[in-house]
């Protein structure tokens, strides 16, 4: 069960750091497993994708089964209950709302003889990856093809596993208006969308999330396409005082411990009486949770609840975890999320638990983990955008800072850059 502790205890320190420290984990074994399956899909195409499906998922494909054919995507929506597809299409909405809400543009400035700007433009063909696994992550699916449909990105290639997709994941395939959704998961689907194959094209960025296999292929493929966040396990943490009911905060406890066996769920508040209430709450309500052996595993290993001696230090504590997810249940809870520096997602008030953002909120769930935070944000738009930089000097703008250049080049003894400076400024009093 969940471990309870005082942020007083002699060995608090020692056990919070352990939290602190959820990301860290021997690579070596997978990163040498995944280098050599990205090895072979580099050299041998899609019969290496087709051999490593076989290998780890189970089942084999032809080169012409790898993709779902347009009448498979077609008929996603037609295999689902119409209640169903109305809640698809209502998160599909309140994702593109939101990300429609703010879309970067390009921009220019002038000075005395320059013009200075960027222009945004959108990358030309991005990898979704995600996961198969016992639950259909159709929202993953929305939550990760909208924003980049909004951000202008012409063509989506998806890659999922499974012999036989998912209605959900398909139909929500299909309200992005996807083309290229292919049924492979594991290194193998990251390495044939980072290099293509005669079949998967190439894309410039992978998106998503996946386990310590995806994660490694990611990594091993970035700098030869660029990619998101890693993301590892759920996690979430709550700041909460004695103004919220035990039972909502076990709920919201169990509603990230649910996902997977290492996922890290926190409780700091400087309520004793709500911590003690909530652990006894959470025995309950495991009792009764489907997938409470994946639960209990989490709150056993990797996740803690802390009673501080205040709330400016549970806020400090949710600070330093870095949380995936940070839920604020605490009266005026408005107030706090001024303070908070780090989170992936801030879910603010007592009526927003993180399911909301999980489904029909508007901003995307896929968040960084494992306390990456601190310098990883929540996909969005941007992340399907590059941006250019434009100079353009008149030969009145250069001979105001053409000279400071040619001093810094000097300085940096790089005298190539300097002569090309000095014609320019040549030429323009000259005329």
């Amino acid at each position: 069960m969940l471990r309870l502790v005082h942020s007083t205890d002699p060995d608090f320190e020692t056990q919070f750091s352990a939290l602190e420290n959820r990301r860290q984990s021997d690579r070596a074994m997978i990163d040498d497993a995944v280098g050599a399956i990205i090895g072979d899909v580099r050299k041998r195409g899609d019969a290496a994708v087709i051999e490593a499906t076989e290998r780890f998922d189970g089942y084999r494909l032809s080169s012409a089964q790898l993709v779902l054919s347009k009448d498979e995507i077609d008929a996603g929506p037609s295999a689902l209950k119409s209640e169903d597809l109305a809640a698809l299409e209502t998160a599909a909405r309140r994702i593109r709302e939101y990300h429609e809400a703010r879309v970067p543009e390009s921009w220019e400035i002038e000075n005395k003889g320059s013009k200075l700007g960027q222009v945004v433009r959108p990358l030309e063909r991005v990898g979704i990856y995600v996961p198969g696994g016992s639950a259909p992550l159709a929202s993953t699916t929305l939550m990760l093809a909208l924003p980049a449909r909004v951000a202008g990105v012409p063509e989506l290639v998806m890659t999922s596993p499974g012999e036989k997709l998912h209605p959900a994941v398909v139909a929500a395939a299909r309200l992005a208006e996807m083309k290229n959704l292919c049924r492979i998961g594991g290194a193998q689907a990251v390495a044939a969308m980072a290099y293509g194959t005669e079949t998967i094209p190439r894309v410039d960025k992978i998106v998503g999330p996946g386990n310590a296999y995806v994660q490694s292929a990611k990594r091993q493929v970035f700098g030869d396409v660029a990619i998101d966040a890693e993301a590892g396990p759920s996690e979430v943490a709550i700041v909460a005082d004695d103004s919220i009911s035990p039972a909502w905060v076990a709920a919201d406890l169990l509603a990230q411990a649910e996902h997977d066996p290492m996922a890290s769920v926190l409780l700091v508040t400087p309520s004793e009486e709500l911590a003690r209430a909530t652990v006894d709450e959470l025995a309950k309500q495991l009792k009764t949770l489907p997938r409470e052996t994946i639960a209990r595993s989490a709150l056993k290993d990797f996740s803690l609840v802390v009673i501080t001696r205040d709330l400016d230090e549970a806020i400090d504590l949710a600070n330093r975890y870095a949380a995936e997810h940070l839920q604020l249940l605490t009266e005026d809870a408005d107030r706090l999320v001024t303070r908070i520096d780090h989170a992936g997602a801030i879910f603010v008030g007592p009526f927003s638990p993180v399911p909301l953002g999980d489904y029909v909120a508007g901003p995307s769930h896929v968040l960084p983990t494992g306390g990456t935070a601190r310098f990883f944000s929540v996909v969005g738009v941007d992340d399907f955008l590059k941006r250019m930089s434009v100079v353009r000097f008149s030969g009145e703008g250069i001979q105001e800072v053409g000279p400071a250049a040619v001093r810094l080049a000097e300085l940096e003894g790089l005298e190539g850059h300097a002569r090309a400076l000095r014609l320019r400024l040549k030429a323009n009093q000259e005329e």
